[in-house]
């Protein structure tokens, strides 16, 4: 099993990564941007990307975007998604990708990594508590829906 961050020329990977999440998160009908845009995305310097590969295969991992502050000089980390492949789910896989992506933002001067779960996801609430986290009861999230 390997670790690594993603370089920004690495769309196919980045695709193999996208399609992953559809699966893990169930998006029906979902059809993968075109890729002009996950290039676009993939060249900002603001988003992150960590995969976990198996025999050349993609099996898992997770993406962050930066966020710079008005507060501090030192930058946020935003874990925006994380998925694994339900066959290699159970084996340590997520943590090792947790543990590369505040290592890398450990050694890049962040000031924090942060990430946000659903109160109905029990998964994902049991997996973070596993992990070296400090959880935030209070926090209530709104959302603006522009559709």
């Amino acid at each position: 099993m390997q670790i690594q961050k993603l370089p920004h020329s690495d769309i196919p990977n980045f695709s193999d990564l996208i399609r992953l999440f559809a699966d893990v998160f169930v998006m029906n009908n979902f059809k993968i941007p075109p890729r002009d845009h996950l290039q676009e995305l993939m060249s900002n310097r603001n988003f992150i990307v960590f995969v976990a590969i198996e025999n050349n295969k993609v099996v898992g991992g997770l993406t962050a975007y930066t966020l710079q502050q008005y507060y501090s000089t030192k930058p946020l980390a935003y874990l925006y998604d994380m998925g694994i492949a339900p066959e290699f789910q159970r084996q340590g896989i997520g943590k090792k990708l947790v543990t590369a992506l505040n290592t890398y933002c450990r050694s890049e001067g962040f000031e924090e990594v942060f990430v946000q779960a659903d109160k109905a996801d029990q998964l994902a609430l049991d997996f973070y508590r596993s992990t070296p986290v400090t959880e935030e009861n209070e926090v209530v999230q709104f959302s603006y829906r522009l559709k």
